[in-house]
């Protein structure tokens, strides 16, 4: 299998082709390595990725962000060493991202104004950076010169350069964000200048044969800005000024075409590294971006597109994929399902990571299953994620686990969740918990509904209630009526539903079944591909059909704000995708009724109005199904309650639960 062959980047030799990418863990205070980020990285070397890139590493006073890294000062290099003798030690390699943010820093953690190319506010941040003087150039290259040499004292293998999601070297190759009028600006050889020279200054800081990568953004995906062809270009001037390795992905973070979402098909931006692949000599590069699963990583490597795969979620999900590979366990994966729910919405709040499928990282130290001494007979009440994660966990440390599901299926709110375009990675999840609970011999009974005496009769000394909820049916005037249907059952089956649909509730759910039902009737992707390359209809005409359906669709919500529950890191991809498949939002919006016709609302002005629907959809939440809860616990004092019976939220914290109930046991 290539993926696991041996490659050098230079005079680098790696054990696999498996590259552990950088992530903002928000795991560090006041920039020092902490024992917890170790941790985090200690089990990713032990599982066999063959290079672990830590970072970002914040280079200069510029640059901070809260919970990250930083090599702007010597005092920081004991704490990397620890860390990076830790990854020898267990036979990965390590590589130390060097991070400037330009106009992307934020003066709320750095404590001043940032710096850029020019002096254009930042939509990210909404601030506005000093234009970089001549002075602040040389300064930020030493910067970058200086952390390199901070990083091979500490024993890093490689430095990486970000030159990607419209950081500070982006900045100055863009010219949406360069105007300058001097040597840094105007035409393509000014613009590279800056990233040209930063490379340069490294080099001549470190010498000729330590290994420099840079993360480059294989596309801007910004209006007038660089395109794919542009960035090969400026791959190739690296390379000249001193580049052994590119790590690429696409995008910055204004971007409004999505790059790591669960709407990304799996291994999308691969024509990115190929192009970039295709403009350098003798660099070796990392294809990056969704790719989870290591059959598309083999077929990118073997298809030439790259010469490494980069995976950071997926190996938060599962630090062992490497080993799990070489030892043929491929159904034993846990893969990344791109949900961003415990690492992006996190990091974007300010907080840390966590991972929805992997209750485990960022808490290694203090999660380790611990194997029992007097195995118990445990019942697990609910065949949702929460419930399966329980009898998983509770299972591989030794537990005799019955699970009792009442419907036909397992996976409970995940399987309708999966069903929504674009979302479809839920399954993963699904199939993950179902063949580890086969292999761990858990005794699953689906169509199983539980009542006191079944559960008296079948004797547990533990019992986990993980019954999950029901949706909310609200009080409206005419709920009862025929064309009324629950969003649930929208997803599980689809009802014919007519060509007019009104969904009352604009949260999560509600947006997402409107994006479901809006989907009904346009034509797939091989359909597309099929049309466009026959010639078939016109471009214009094949974009319609791929993005109008049969249903017109109307999104009633009483908050002013749409998309409530929607990650941050999804909401807009959600509301864009709402847009762009036609569907009518109607925020501030109150249901007076709900009629055979049609639903009557107000304004918050009190003005009402008659909205015609063939059918009505209700997504308003849910509400926790736990009403046996308290009789289990009275005859069954080891009873928990776990996942949205306890309170309905998001999977992560089903998982989580499942996992920490498990381990209680």
């Amino acid at each position: 299998m290539k993926l696991l062959e041996p490659v050098k980047v230079g005079g680098l030799e790696l054990r696999n082709r498996i590259v552990m990418l950088p992530m903002h863990l928000g795991f560090c205070e006041n920039g020092t390595v902490s024992d917890r980020m170790i941790e985090f990285y200690r089990e990713r070397a032990e599982g066999g990725a063959g290079l672990i890139v830590v970072g970002g590493c914040t280079i200069d006073k510029h640059s901070a962000y809260w919970g990250m890294v930083s090599l702007q000062d010597d005092r920081y290099i004991p704490g990397h060493r620890r860390l990076t003798q830790v990854i020898r030690d267990l036979g990965a390699r390590s590589c130390a991202q060097l991070f400037q943010a330009g106009r992307y820093a934020n003066s709320k953690y750095s404590g001043i104004q940032p710096i850029a190319p020019s002096a254009l506010p930042s939509t990210l941040t909404r601030e506005m950076p000093r234009e970089m003087t001549k002075a602040d150039i040389e300064e930020v290259k030493a910067s970058f010169a200086a952390a390199a040499r901070r990083a091979i004292e500490a024993g890093y293998d490689m430095v990486e350069v970000i030159a990607s999601a419209g950081y500070l070297i982006s900045q100055f190759f863009s010219p949406l964000t360069n105007q300058r009028q001097d040597e840094y600006g105007g035409e393509f050889e000014n613009r590279t200048r800056f990233g040209e020279e930063v490379i340069k200054a490294i080099r001549c800081e470190i010498g000729p044969d330590y290994p420099i990568s840079v993360r480059l953004s294989g596309n801007e995906f910004m209006q007038g800005g660089n395109g794919s062809l542009e960035m090969a270009r400026f791959a190739a001037r690296l390379e000249q000024a001193g580049a052994n390795l590119f790590s690429v992905t696409g995008g910055w973070h204004e971007s409004r075409v999505p790059q790591i979402t669960m709407n990304v098909p799996p291994g999308a931006y691969s024509y990115l590294a190929r192009t970039v692949k295709e403009a350098v000599n003798n660099s070796q590069v990392i294809a990056c971006n969704r790719i989870n699963d290591p059959v598309i990583a083999e077929q990118i490597l073997i298809e030439g597109q790259a010469d490494l795969v980069g995976m950071a979620r997926g190996l938060m999900a599962d630090p062992e994929l490497p080993r799990k590979l070489e030892e043929g366990r491929w159904h034993e994966i846990r893969k990344c399902i791109g949900c961003n729910q415990g690492c992006l919405d996190a990091i974007f709040v300010g907080g840390s990571c966590r991972c929805l499928v992997n209750a485990r990282a960022g808490r290694e130290a203090q999660t380790r299953l611990r194997p029992v001494e007097r195995p118990k007979k445990v019942l697990v009440i609910g065949g949702g994620p929460a419930g399966m994660e329980a009898a998983r966990v509770a299972a591989t440390r030794g537990h005799d686990v019955t699970l009792w599901e009442k419907e036909v299926d397992l996976g409970g709110q995940l399987e309708l969740a999966a069903a929504i375009p674009g979302r479809q990675d839920f399954v993963h999840l699904i199939d993950y918990l179902e063949d580890s609970l086969v292999e761990l011999g858990v005794k699953v009974e689906t169509q199983k509904e539980a009542d006191i005496g079944e559960i008296k009769r079948f004797g547990p000394d533990a019992v986990v209630v993980a019954t999950g909820a029901r949706p909310i049916m609200p009080d409206i005037p005419g709920i009862d009526s025929k064309n009324v249907v629950g969003a649930w059952e929208v997803l599980a089956f689809e009802p014919e539903l007519g060509k007019k649909v009104v969904i009352i509730g604009g949260g999560a759910v509600g947006c997402e079944v409107a994006l479901f039902i809006a989907r009904m009737g346009t034509i797939d992707a091989d359909t597309v591909k099929f049309l466009l390359l026959n010639e078939a209809e016109p471009v214009e005409r094949i974009r319609e059909l791929a993005q109008r359906g049969t249903k017109e669709v109307v999104v009633v919500e009483q908050d002013k704000n749409m998309g409530r529950g929607i990650g941050i890191s999804t909401r807009w991809i959600i509301l864009q995708e709402l847009a762009r498949m036609g569907v009518q939002l109607r925020p501030s919006t109150k249901v007076i009724a709900i009629e055979e016709d049609g639903i009557v609302v107000s304004d918050p002005q009190g003005r009402t109005e008659k909205i015609p629907a063939d059918a009505v959809v209700v997504a308003v939440g849910s509400k926790p199904e736990n009403s046996l809860y308290e009789e289990i616990k009275q005859a069954f004092p080891e009873t928990y309650l776990i996942g949205d019976a306890k309170e309905p939220r998001k999977a992560l914290e089903a998982v989580h639960e499942g996992f920490d109930v498990g381990n209680a046991i």
